[in-house]
């Protein structure tokens, strides 16, 4: 069986020693492995792709017996499950296309369900891809109730808001920490305060390009993915 293991954790030694010690407990064999450790919050982070021939259940058994000390968040699943997600748009189409078409080629490895939208603008887009598309409501609760609702019907793992001009509640952002990924129309700009690209473009800056980042309560403040 081919798994992929995450663990994140607070930093400390021996992560690699006891991950690797707990993998040879389930018969693996690491087929890749990618760590990264942030020294500003002291998390470490790993990815692990194994090889077993025992099964999930037991190789998940094992892996959290052997990594428990270090008080880490772990997933175990199958490496061929693919993700699921919702996508939420509004009128542009242009991050929505991008993403249809990529999981078209086989290059997103995700699956999704359904787009959520607060108009109806995209609609026939999605449908063209055999895709439900579900309007939601203007009343911004009204309308988190539904993404939540979904998110539970089409067992999400996690949310993209392409080009969707709302701002997501603090409650939310909490709910779904780690799991609201928004894809930002350009680079963001290390500046704070009104105008900030303004700020940027004074300051000679002149790149372009867009940004991947996790969604928090602070407005485009969340960790950036890429």
């Amino acid at each position: 069986m081919d798994v992929i293991l995450t663990l994140s954790c607070k930093d400390q030694p021996g992560i690699v020693h006891s991950m690797t010690t707990a993998v040879l407990g389930c018969a693996g064999n690491i087929i890749e492995n990618q760590q990264f450790t942030d020294p500003s919050t002291d998390l470490f982070i790993m990815r692990t792709r194994i090889e077993s021939s025992q099964e999930l259940s037991e190789i998940s058994k094992v892996l959290r017996a052997g990594l428990a000390h270090l008080s880490p968040k772990i997933t175990v699943r199958e490496s061929g499950c693919k993700k699921r997600a919702i996508v939420l748009v509004t009128k542009e189409s242009h991050c929505l296309r991008d993403l249809l078409y990529l999981q078209e080629l086989g290059e997103l490895p995700v699956e999704i369900p359904v787009v959520l939208s607060n108009h109806d603008d995209l609609r026939s887009l999605v449908e063209q891809h055999g895709i439900p598309f579900v309007l939601l409501p203007h009343d911004k609760s009204l309308a988190e109730d539904l993404i939540r609702q979904s998110a539970l019907k089409y067992e999400i793992d996690f949310l993209v808001l392409a080009r969707y001009m709302q701002i997501l509640s603090a409650e939310i952002c909490q709910e779904y920490s780690g799991r609201v990924i928004n894809i930002h129309h350009s680079f963001l700009p290390g500046f704070k305060g009104a105008k900030p690209y303004h700020q940027a473009h004074a300051h000679g800056v002149k790149v372009i390009g867009a940004t991947a980042h996790f969604v928090t309560a602070d407005l485009d403040e969340g960790p950036i993915i890429e």
